[in-house]
């Protein structure tokens, strides 16, 4: 058999993996699921017995009792083959879901030619801008402990979180969340109902950006498509769209 895809164990992949994060050079959203155990599926992708690239499927978590597609990659000489090897990939996995991050071009041409029912889940944003909104009365109060912070940045795992106060109130409050490839942190925010359309969420975002920037990460964030209110304030605070996560369903492999 010229092509096939072998279940194999996380770290059977890593080299892989590691070819793979090094080519997408940006924040991966789904990294962390290979560190959860019970939560995917590896396989190892072969052609001629030759290892050519890896596939994964997430089992775990959101996606129990949903087989989902998150990964394919192949090392760019054996590219010319990728839908007999995509195709192999879906044989053997079963999996008749995927989740794509469009930054990952050649897992997206597959979802793209072999999916229906799709849909943007998320909006992938990367810092682009410096901005310099002004603090309007508001006092930024760190909540977790320094030692827990950088403990989470180098476990990978949790993070850090502020509250914005304002005149004595919580006006809001936002964080910094670690369970990505390094070095990137990906930020959450949200303001009160009753301090909202004040300019808070643009000043707590920059500020967080920029504590990121200070614990040696790398700020990027996401959001729902339909959400205009975040999308307009990360946009405020200088976030650059980037990508997007699609996801949908996903047809038998062809007959060859």
């Amino acid at each position: 058999m010229q092509f096939l895809a072998k279940p194999s164990s996380a770290d059977d992949i890593l080299a892989l993996r590691t070819r793979h994060r090094q080519e997408m050079n940006c924040q991966i959203v789904h990294d962390s699921i290979h560190r959860r155990e019970g939560w995917t599926l590896s396989y190892l992708l072969e052609r001629a017995g030759v290892p050519v690239g890896f596939g994964s499927v997430a089992i775990g978590g959101p996606w129990k009792d949903k087989p989902t597609l998150l990964e394919f990659y192949l090392t760019p000489e054996h590219r010319n083959k990728a839908f007999c090897l995509f195709e192999t990939f879906l044989e053997s996995s079963g999996a008749r879901f995927f989740e794509a991050q469009t930054n990952d071009v050649l897992l997206t041409s597959m979802a793209l030619t072999y999916g229906k029912d799709l849909a943007v889940e998320k909006i992938v944003f990367h810092d682009g801008l410096t901005t310099t909104h002004v603090r309007v009365g508001g006092t930024l109060r760190q909540v977790i402990p320094d030692e827990e912070i950088r403990t989470a940045l180098e476990r990978r795992q949790g993070g850090g979180e502020w509250l914005l106060e304002l005149d004595g109130a919580p006006a809001g409050k936002g964080g910094l969340l670690f369970h990505y490839n390094r070095p990137y942190g990906d930020l959450y925010m949200e303001v009160s109902e009753p301090f909202r359309r004040r300019g808070l969420g643009a000043y707590l975002v920059q500020e967080l950006k920029r504590i990121s920037y200070d614990l040696g990460a790398v700020p990027c964030a996401r959001c729902n498509p339909g959400n205009l209110a975040s999308r307009l304030t990360l946009q405020s605070a200088g976030f650059v769209p980037c990508a997007q996560i699609i996801v949908g369903s996903i047809g038998a492999p062809a007959a060859r």
